[in-house]
């Protein structure tokens, strides 16, 4: 499939980072009709909340299956807001560099940015602000492991991902998940100080889950990609071959995913919620790969089925991790 790339913002890694170091010196937009209320809603929205939902969900399980029990309320609340100000400002950043293909995705097209809401030199240093502030926050209420490893999902996502792979490769979303995967690593470290195999496990359940997660909703808005040059799977492949892809990359994860037991990390309780929350996920992929064979198209396609699911079956999955330490 042929697409039209958008040009408005340098191409290479090298460019990108010298918009960056422009916009943060150049003149920004302050119009003084903008509402303070408006506005804070924008600053809000810059750092994607309901994503950062989904990465706390991830994060803070973790911890209780660290502590095998339950960690400090304090210790808890630290790395949340630690976690929320680090993505945030990595998704804040990620919409100053991406501000140009935003503008003409119809998913996207009402972001602070866009509606000049938010001037792109607010949007900077906002996003370099909560990327200090996050790191210094870990580094001396938590621990130095935590904030190295915070900074470097916030610079994997905002370079490796936004900047390098986005639109370049297929597969930006396979490897530019694994900013995503990180927050696993880091309730593990919040508690520990150190790392372990449950965490190493539970970050690949993340990253084997990442594309299937991603590539419905990709499937749903290709259009939107194609217009703007991304080279997400769904825009340069045909649906039969996300859909098999899905399908692997479904079943990896669900396998990944019951080898904390017989390593002794979970017991009877994780093993069963992984199993029944796993087998509905691979009857939910097999199902949008067989009406991807069949050429259905549309809206009969569902693709959107396995995307929610996706969202709930990680919720499941990361309940039963906290649960399961107070059943064995």
């Amino acid at each position: 499939m042929c697409v039209t790339a958008v040009e408005s913002r340098p191409g290479g890694p090298s460019q990108a980072l010298k918009a960056l170091g422009e916009g943060l010196l150049g003149a920004g937009q302050s119009p003084s009709h903008r509402p303070f209320g408006a506005r804070v809603k924008a600053f809000v929205a810059l750092t994607k909340p309901r994503i950062i939902e989904l990465l706390l969900i991830t994060t803070v399980p973790v911890m209780f299956l660290a502590q095998q029990g339950v960690p400090s309320l304090r210790l808890v609340l630290l790395t949340c807001v630690g976690g929320y100000l680090s993505a945030g400002g990595a998704n804040a950043l990620n919409m100053y560099i991406d501000r140009d293909i935003d503008a003409l995705m119809d998913r996207t097209s009402q972001r602070p940015l866009v509606t000049g809401m938010v001037s792109p030199r607010e949007c900077l240093a906002f996003g370099i602000g909560l990327a200090v502030v996050s790191t210094l926050l870990f580094g001396f209420t938590v621990n130095w492991l935590s904030a190295w490893l915070s900074l470097g999902a916030l610079l994997f996502y905002v370079v490796g991902y936004t900047m390098i792979l986005k639109r370049r490769t297929s597969q930006n979303i396979v490897w530019g998940g694994i900013a995503g995967c990180l927050p696993v690593l880091i309730g593990w470290s919040s508690v520990t100080n150190s790392m372990s195999w449950a965490p190493v496990i539970l970050f690949l359940v993340m990253f084997f889950w990442t594309p299937p997660h991603y590539w419905p909703l990709s499937m749903k808005v290709k259009e939107d990609y194609a217009r703007v040059g991304v080279p997400m799977l769904p825009v340069v492949a045909s649906n039969k071959v996300v859909a098999r892809q899905i399908v692997i990359y479904s079943w990896v994860m669900v396998i990944v995913s019951l080898l904390l037991t017989p390593l002794g990390y979970t017991g009877w309780f994780y093993t069963v919620v992984a199993l029944l929350s796993g087998g509905f996920w691979l009857w939910e992929a097999h199902g949008l790969q067989n009406r991807a064979k069949a050429e259905v198209t549309g809206t009969k396609l569902k693709e959107m089925r396995l995307f929610h699911w996706s969202i709930t079956y990680v919720s499941i999955l990361f309940v039963a991790v906290a649960v399961d330490p107070f059943l064995h």
